[in-house]
């Protein structure tokens, strides 16, 4: 199953336009007797759009959803539907699933998730897709589906494959309380490619900081050839620690040879299992032993800018626990520990020194310096080379924009950052636009700055539409590109 990032680092490439809608799009290839087609699952939290409420205080969500498949500009399918939930005492999440007909080659997905109570609150979603069966008589595998719901079902619902209901996992992210790993795969052609028993090895290895990657569990299941061979396993992932993982499945013959792999990327929260392992870090006589309860607090939020995305649920757990002292201590001298193994103490008291630095220059009055957007990019990759702040734009807040000349995170260079202040609260500079990958790309961020000049925008795509026309002293988007 392939994967639009929409919160976390992601190994597909996605471009967020808009990031209101809390939103999941992931989807999967396969091929039909005759046809190639693609699953694209939907996901949408509930608290992220606005719900009515009935007389009888029931709640109901409502998106509309637009749906294109691009090839060279040219829209070839598109679809565009509205998903309704049901009337709930609670606000509930929004689930669905389309299935399409698509020839083999290479597209770009767009999805445009739109609140049908808020029109401004939308979110819209790219993602390329490359679909290839073409290897007619030879071996052939589908997309991994990662599920978070399998269970027996014969109804003709469109998410039953096989006598199974399946249901996919949004993000490609499993919780603390997920202790099980379910995975689809359709093999293709195994009659005719193989026409013997062959291996269907799976297997979850951890990815590294570093990039390399370890197994963590294997397992195998003999099979033995047919025209379509149905892949449907679990996995105990309960003791799978925090972090990031490939789930990689490959088909091989009798004596070990590789025939085909897919593989896809997860992410995994275990925090009762994370603060387990902190318990065991011995530092009666380490630097963390002095800290006190504010100076632990303080160093625990100042890491989370470099910490990794599994671990802030740990972290925010213990921030939260004011009994959880000897833990915070261990956790604290764990992760620097990791950092830097040889000279701990130097590496913590370093990067702390830089925090400080931060917390006073972009303190806002709302929480410290470092938690707001400009110190969180500031602690996660260091000082920009150039900052350029402009606060007399006539149409737009105040912004500002840094550049980075060297960028090796993602191994770019020229990399630019533009911050605003649409609440014109002191210091309140909020995130716009990014050309880092891995972080918020908004395509419509002039428009976002210019809001109040809606009447400017270029041509008349106000969903899609990107720029501005000209104006007086309406220079960003210029400045934007020549720093």
């Amino acid at each position: 199953m392939k994967k639009l990032l929409f919160s976390f680092l992601l190994l597909c490439t996605a471009i967020i336009a808009h990031a209101n809608i809390n939103a999941s799009v992931t989807y999967s290839t396969f091929l039909a007797p005759d046809q190639p087609f693609i699953e694209v699952y939907l996901f949408v939290e509930g608290n992220s759009v606005e719900q009515v409420m009935n007389t009888d205080s029931l709640f109901q969500p409502s998106v509309e959803v637009i749906l294109m498949f691009k090839q060279k500009d040219k829209i070839v399918k598109a679809d565009k539907y509205i998903l309704n939930g049901g009337w709930s005492e609670k606000k509930v999440n929004l689930y669905d699933l389309k299935r399409y007909a698509l020839n083999n080659g290479e597209y770009l997905l767009e999805v445009v998730v739109k609140d049908v109570n808020n029109a401004a609150n939308l979110s819209v979603y790219r993602t390329p897709v490359t679909v290839d069966y073409t290897k007619k008589e030879k071996l052939m595998q589908s997309d991994l589906q990662l599920l978070r719901v399998v269970r027996p079902d014969n109804s003709e619902s469109i998410a039953v494959k096989n006598g199974y209901y399946m249901e996919s996992i949004p993000f490609n992210f499993y919780y603390k309380n997920t202790s099980k790993l379910y995975f689809y795969n359709e093999l293709y052609n195994a009659d005719k490619a193989i026409a013997d028993d062959f291996l269907v090895r799976y297997t979850i290895e951890k990815v590294n900081g570093n990039g390399t990657t370890e197994a963590m569990i294997i397992g195998n299941k003999k099979r033995s050839p047919d025209p379509v061979n149905v892949l449907l396993y679990q996995m105990d992932i309960s003791k799978l620690p925090s972090g990031n993982y490939n789930l990689v499945v490959e088909i091989r013959d009798r004596i070990g040879t590789l025939l085909s792999d897919r593989s896809v990327f997860f992410q995994r929260s275990n925090p009762f299992l994370d603060e387990e392992l902190a318990k065991t870090a011995p530092i009666e006589e380490e630097f963390v032993a002095d800290l006190t309860k504010e100076e632990l607090r303080y160093s625990l939020k100042a890491i989370a800018p470099i910490a990794k995305q599994a671990d802030m649920e740990l972290i925010n757990l213990l921030i939260a626990n004011e009994d959880s002292l000897d833990q915070q201590r261990r956790y604290l001298f764990s992760f620097w520990a990791i950092q830097s193994p040889v000279e701990t103490e130097r590496a913590y008291r370093k990067y702390m020194d830089v925090a400080k630095h931060v917390d006073l220059t972009y303190n806002s009055g709302f929480g410290y310096g470092f938690e707001s957007d400009r110190g969180f990019i500031y602690m996660k990759y260091g000082a920009p080379n150039d900052v350029r702040t402009v606060e007399t734009d006539p149409t737009a807040p105040p912004y500002e924009i840094w550049v980075y000349e060297r960028f090796p995170k993602t191994n770019q260079s020229r990399v630019k950052f533009l911050f605003y202040n649409p609440s014109l609260a002191p210091g309140d500079f909020r995130l716009l636009h990014s050309t880092a990958r891995g972080e918020l790309q908004n395509e419509q961020w002039e428009l976002e700055l210019y809001r109040d000049a809606p009447n400017d925008i270029e041509g008349t795509d106000y969903i899609s539409g990107t720029r501005m026309n000209d104006g007086f002293n309406r220079h960003a988007r210029r400045l934007f590109e020549d720093l």
